[in-house]
């Protein structure tokens, strides 16, 4: 019982280290998820005002056929830390870009819109990896409230009952020798 105790401290305090290590993890993922989005709301602020001159200057026609044929291909590099996998790095594979006969807007739009997608992959990764670790860290944290307010208490409780019915035993036991040796 005291090697279960033992062992559910130890359990204790490794959560409690690796909630400290996530906590570290998520603040740095934070910062890269944030500035990720941010680059990403420029880059579509940016995107959908040339797309508006485009549209103005070529129209809708023109701008549905410089759409490429193929689709665009995001891919997720997988990373890892204390047991959780969650997306280190994420790209963009664009289809070739081909000349669309229209306006310089409309260049211009098609290229911004293809940078837009590349950072707005690179956010969805990084959102992607916060989230995952900040599942983590919740799950950890609920295990060790576990571990510390139910299981050490239950284990502790129990040792405690051990211990009074060994020395209950202990003092029985002396009484018996002593009522046998005749000293009582």
């Amino acid at each position: 019982m005291e090697r279960r105790l033992a062992t559910a401290t130890r359990g204790a305090e490794l959560l409690d280290r690796k909630q400290r290590i996530l906590q570290r993890a998520i603040e740095g993922l934070r910062e890269k998820a944030d500035s990720a989005r941010e680059a990403w709301e420029d880059q579509a602020a940016v995107a959908a005002v040339w797309l508006q001159r485009s549209a103005g200057l070529d129209g809708e026609d023109r701008i549905n056929a410089s759409v490429p044929a193929d689709t665009a291909v995001a891919e997720v590099q997988w990373g890892g830390a204390m047991g959780i996998s969650y997306p280190e790095a994420a790209r963009c594979v664009l289809p070739a870009a081909f000349p669309s006969g229209g306006s310089s807007a409309l260049a211009y739009a098609a290229s911004t819109h293809r940078a837009a997608l590349e950072t707005a992959v690179t956010a969805a990764g990084a959102a992607r990896a916060l989230l995952l670790v900040s599942g983590e860290l919740d799950a950890t944290r609920t295990r060790q409230r576990a571990v510390e307010n139910r299981w050490i208490p239950l284990l502790q409780e129990q040792l405690d009952g051990i211990k009074r019915k060994v020395a209950e035993q202990e003092l029985e036991e002396s009484l018996r020798l002593r009522w046998s040796a005749g000293i009582l």
